[in-house]
């Protein structure tokens, strides 16, 4: 871990986490579609939004054949916290939006980072998680891998060859592409953001980013906020932002 003195700053120059070229993909038809009829950013809610601590509901156990399918996967890169704080905060946002397809969102929250256990693992924090680690050879890798995954395990489990498919045009895209194209892929990347602000997030991530716990919610705030797609999302990023600086004393310990 790097001294404070060390970490980039907010005021320091180029930020920490470089923001994808805007231009990319913002072309696809799909992109262009979801743009088009979602034109308020971020997105209003449609339904109720709860921004109460994601500890309070955990995500439903419909899930658990699939969980069971992927135990080895969750054993990389802290898969094991990551992923099913993330499905919690899916849940949520699937609620908040009754009109995506709630299965669709729940099932690739579950498998984007799966393809994390299928790359070399001592590339893992030394490429994607320094420099411009948006544009990193690996985060490309894990997410071809990622949708090996879900072709693998998902036909057994009884989902269609077309359901499939969908879940891959989400995972594959959803650390390198900037823009959504979906209503669905827009809260998959909302809820693999929003893990990031409960106090585990911050406590497993800012290690991953060399950066003590203050410099990190820094840049949370500065940084992902500005990035979540859903203003539920909005919402509840902030009020867990709040909750964890208060109880990790990050405006005291800095």
């Amino acid at each position: 871990m790097s001294t404070p003195e060390t970490q980039t700053h907010i005021n320091d120059g180029a930020p920490a986490w470089p923001g994808q070229d805007p231009g990319a993909h913002a072309a696809d038809p799909r992109a262009r579609a979801f743009a088009e009829s979602h034109p308020v950013r971020p997105v209003p809610a449609t339904g109720p939004v709860d921004t109460s601590p994601a500890s309070l509901t955990p995500a439903a156990a419909d899930l658990d054949r699939l969980w069971k399918t992927v135990v080895s996967e969750t054993r990389a890169r802290g898969n094991d916290i990551h992923l099913p704080i993330s499905l919690a905060y899916a849940e949520r946002l699937c609620r908040a939006h009754p009109e995506a397809d709630a299965e669709l969102v729940r099932v690739t929250i579950v498998l984007h980072d799966t393809g994390w256990a299928h790359v070399d693992e001592s590339r893992i924090l030394s490429e994607g998680f320094t420099g411009d680690w948006r544009k990193a050879a690996i985060r490309y890798e894990h997410e071809a891998e990622g949708c090996k995954v879900a072709r693998r395990v998902l036909p057994g489990l009884g989902y269609s060859a077309e359901f499939i498919e969908r879940v891959c045009e989400i995972i594959d895209g959803h650390d390198t592409r900037h823009v959504a194209y979906s209503i669905e892929d827009a809260l998959v990347r909302d809820a693999d953001r929003l893990w990031r602000f409960d106090h585990a997030g911050i406590a497993l991530a800012s290690s991953w980013f060399g950066m003590t716990p203050d410099v990190y919610t820094d840049r949370l705030a500065a940084e992902i906020i500005p990035e979540l797609i859903t203003d539920a999302a909005v919402q509840m990023g902030t009020a867990d932002l709040a909750r964890s600086n208060a109880l990790l004393k990050t405006g005291v310990i800095r």
